[in-house]
This record gives structure tokens, C-alpha cells and sequence, in this order.
């Protein structure tokens, strides 16, 4: 008896593969086994930085609040520890926002916590 294969199957996980591959350069977009590790690694690097981007944020959101804090003579510590002692609920990205898209709002509130 002969041995059953399903092409059908393994022709549509290369094809979706190398689908993926599309814009690569060389012969990571149209061989198999290139492509293949290719696009592994690329969802790897997806992968760990879709968490990396929300550190990455973070960090520059903390940044713009120090930064429109010392203006006032404030430091980004103190600042939030005042805020949490006066029971405003402001997240750091809307923070970065107002100190630096709406600077009166921004004083108002370092006025508020003072």
C-alpha cells in the first residue's frame, strides 16, 4: 500500500509561511527553510517586544511628568506621592499628556497637590 501524504496540508502551512515572508529580503522571502526560521524569529521578536513597548512607554511617560514637575519645583517622586496622598486618580500617560499638550491643566493639578 502506498504511503498517504497530505500534501494538501503541508502546501498550505508553507504557503501561509511564506506569505509571512512577504518583503523579506533575498531567499528568506521564497525559500521554505529560510523563510520558515526567518518568520520564526520574527514572531519571536514580535512577541517579546509587545512587552517591551509597554516598558518603553512607561519610562517616557515618567520622563515628560519629571519633566513638567521641575518646572514648579517639584521632583516626579514627590509629585506622585502627593498625588496618591490627595487621592487623585490620574494614570502616568494621562499626565504626560496634559504636562505636555496642556501645560495650565498640569499646573493646576501641581498646584492642587502642593
Amino acid at each position: 500500500m502506498p504511503r498517504s501524504v497530505n500534501h494538501v496540508a503541508s502546501k498550505a502551512r508553507r504557503k501561509r509561511v511564506l506569505k509571512q515572508a512577504k518583503g523579506y529580503f533575498g531567499r528568506r522571502k521564497n525559500v521554505w527553510t529560510v523563510a520558515k526560521n526567518a518568520v520564526e524569529k520574527g514572531l519571536t521578536y514580535a512577541y517579546r517586544d509587545r512587552k517591551a513597548k509597554k516598558r518603553e512607554f512607561r519610562a517616557l511617560w515618567i520622563q515628560r511628568i519629571n519633566a513638567g514637575t521641575r518646572q514648579y519645583d517639584m521632583s516626579y517622586s514627590k509629585f506622585m506621592g502627593k498625588l496618591k496622598a490627595a487621592n487623585i486618580d490620574l494614570n502616568r500617560k494621562v499626565l504626560a499628556d496634559l504636562a505636555m499638550n496642556n501645560p495650565e491643566a498640569f499646573k493646576a493639578i501641581v498646584d492642587k497637590v502642593k
